[in-house]
């Protein structure tokens, strides 16, 4: 070759691996250079599906460190509305997102829910649908009415026609399904994932007016997340078909 020639080459090779390296002192955009905090707000029904997807985001990521605020969504919108420094919002319905929409990037829906009666292991109560709820002579527990649990559960009713007569409202859907855990309640009425998350301490009882109170779950980047990187990696995952599937094994329908 050409001497000339050959340091151009040289050169050219030089320019090229300098471009896929970068300049050093620029900000990385690699996954692997994400750290911090990311914080994640979400729905006390997500709570054992997050934990993983949690975990398994750490090990993708081990310079972020994922932490998690799990309640009644309402409660976590209005912690948003009010200042609360949030990367993430999962919500067991769409009207909560909406109520913080100005605070929040376009969410996606990532999941779909249904209702399910839930009664103590062997079923002392003798429940065997819906109208048992209207009965005075049963104990029986429904998530508060401004929660997304309780307001399917209002839907559920009313497509059945049944005015419930329950003896306590708990503020949200793992409060409610302690109840029948702990037997002090006959029946309660909570999503089928928390039915299947209590195992054996539990039964589930289908009912036919589920369908007519069907959640969907979305879920959200803050608009001034700290994280918005890590924020957006993270929402990723639960919308990837390992998400999916960490979903989809707990009981939770595809979006």
């Amino acid at each position: 070759m050409h001497p000339a020639r050959s340091t151009l080459a040289v050169l050219g090779i030089v320019a090229v691996l300098t471009g896929c390296s970068g300049d050093p002192s620029a900000p990385s955009t690699s996954a692997d250079d994400l750290t911090g905090t990311l914080t994640v707000y979400a729905a006390a029904s997500l709570q054992d599906t997050f934990e993983e997807l949690g975990e398994l985001f750490e090990q993708e990521h081990p310079g972020v460190t994922v932490t998690f605020n799990f309640g009644a969504s309402s409660t976590l919108a209005q912690q948003i509305d009010a200042g609360a420094p949030v990367d993430v919002l999962a919500t067991a319905n769409t009207s909560t997102m909406e109520s913080v929409s100005g605070l929040t990037e376009s969410p996606e829906v990532f999941a779909r829910n249904s209702l399910q009666i839930v009664v103590p292991a062997g079923n002392p109560g003798g429940v065997t649908g819906l109208a048992d709820f209207a009965d005075p002579e049963l104990t029986l527990a429904l998530c508060a009415e401004d929660v997304p649990c309780g307001s399917a559960a209002i839907a559920a009713f009313e497509a059945a026609g049944i005015t419930p007569v329950p003896d306590t409202y708990e503020k949200d859907v793992t409060a409610t399904l302690t109840k029948a855990v702990l037997g002090e309640v006959d029946a309660a009425l909570v999503y089928r994932t928390d039915v299947l998350s209590a195992g054996d301490a539990v039964q589930g009882i289908d009912f036919p007016e589920a369908g007519a109170a069907r959640n969907d779950y979305p879920i959200a980047v803050l608009a001034d997340a700290p994280q918005p990187e890590a924020a957006r990696a993270f929402v990723d995952l639960v919308l990837s078909e390992t998400g999916q599937q960490v979903l989809a094994d707990a009981g939770f329908d595809g979006p």
